[in-house]
């Protein structure tokens, strides 16, 4: 039995090390590198549940794409598995910005071809995930014109705000049309978290929000400063990575822990390697305060993400039982889909795609992914020789 512990811990690090290399594109993209990875080829868990898992973490603030990460870790492995899934989707980025805050200087990365393509094979893999989930998620005219609604409003109103809202009104939507066609034999997922755990987690949340701050102005100390700024970014933040810009930087900007340049050059090498943007703040910690401050800056700003996962998914185990809380996913899934399909336009496609050279990049990787089955890492590869290739004086 301690054999298939060891195994399986062993298979969670090595796999989310792998997405942790090759899922570049942010975190839509992300989430269809997961699809890919965890539900369609290894099927640790099926795409009703993956879709629940992703519409849990829209709700909560810090970075959706980790949380989704840890929480499929700790469903294959409790929470061990689940820091083991953090550690190998995240450390690749974070090594590489803590070494590039130590030499960025030194480093211009600016305008080169490799991250135009990885960009492009952003687009490929989005629009891959996105079919998949659509045929799954909106088989039928109700749910269908959900998703569209739901996409329309996120492209005409972007906002972390209107995002929650739409989740809340498609939940609505779901309670008043599907609650009636409620799944008796709905499949439970195994969790190794109790309940009181989850309250102990969000308890713990809460206390360090209001502790933090008092320590901070009792003891001067550079790495508790860091720990304090970058706990209540993580914790309050809705919206991703890119939210988290200028809520940082109104932090560490202004009040004269770095110059305005420093913290821009770090923004944009974060945005062109793998793993989660948040990883940024492991750039930001470095120069403030070298690696430790990296470090800490790392561990601070993700910490939330674990005790917000650890404080909700005992509750979501204990809910999917009834027949009105299956309906309200219903009808979250089915804007999840929506909510996807704008970002899929803004910002992946419209960030990637300027000339035709890229279209057909993009349609070459969708056809590698969608026909050919390639897993998505070997796609990442093929994405960034073919874009130099295709870049060459014979095709533009």
């Amino acid at each position: 039995m301690n054999g298939n512990r060891k195994s399986r811990f062993s298979e969670i690090l090595t796999t989310s090390t792998k997405l942790g290399l090759t899922s570049f594109g942010g975190p839509v993209a992300h989430l269809a590198y997961f699809k890919d990875e965890y539900v369609d080829r290894r099927k640790w868990l099926d795409d009703k549940t993956y879709a629940e898992i992703i519409a849990l973490c829209q709700f909560l603030p810090g970075p959706a794409s980790s949380q989704v990460g840890i929480s499929i870790g700790i469903l294959r492995g409790g929470l061990i598995g689940g820091l083991l899934s953090w550690i190998g989707f995240t450390l690749p980025s974070v090594l590489v910005l803590i070494v590039f805050a130590l030499m960025y200087q030194a480093l211009n990365l600016e305008g080169a071809q490799f991250i135009q393509s990885l960009k492009v094979v952003a687009v490929a893999v989005v629009l891959h995930a996105l079919i998949g989930m659509g045929q799954k998620l909106t088989p039928d005219r109700p749910r269908i014109a959900m998703a569209i609604i739901a996409g329309a409003v996120m492209l005409l109103y972007p906002s972390a705000w209107v995002q929650i809202i739409v989740i809340i009104v498609g939940g609505v939507a779901g309670y008043l049309i599907f609650r009636q066609r409620a799944e008796s034999n709905i499949a439970v997922f195994k969790i190794s978290i109790s309940k009181k755990m989850g309250i102990a987690a969000l308890g713990i949340l809460g206390g360090l929000l209001v502790l933090l701050p008092m320590l901070n102005r009792t003891i001067d100390h550079a790495l508790l400063n860091i720990f304090d700024i970058f706990f209540r970014v993580g914790a309050l933040v809705f919206g991703g990575g890119h939210v988290v810009l200028p809520m940082i930087e109104r932090e560490v900007v202004p009040t004269g822990l770095m110059e305005a340049n420093e913290f821009l050059a770090g923004y944009g090498m974060a945005q062109a390697v793998p793993g989660p943007l948040f990883t940024f703040a492991s750039y930001l910690g470095t120069i403030m305060a070298g690696v430790p401050g990296g470090i800490v800056a790392t561990i601070a700003i993700f910490l939330p993400s674990f005790l917000l996962i650890i404080g909700a998914l005992p509750f979501l185990n204990m809910l999917r039982k009834y027949d009105a809380f299956q309906g309200v996913l219903v009808g979250v899934n089915a804007v999840v889909v929506g909510i996807l399909l704008a970002a899929f336009y803004d910002p992946v496609f419209t960030s990637s795609i300027f000339e035709p050279v890229d279209f057909v990049l993009a349609l070459i990787l969708f056809f590698l992914l969608s026909v050919w089955k390639l897993p998505a890492w070997m796609v990442v590869l093929v994405g960034i020789v073919a874009g130099y290739i295709l870049h060459l004086p014979l095709f533009v």
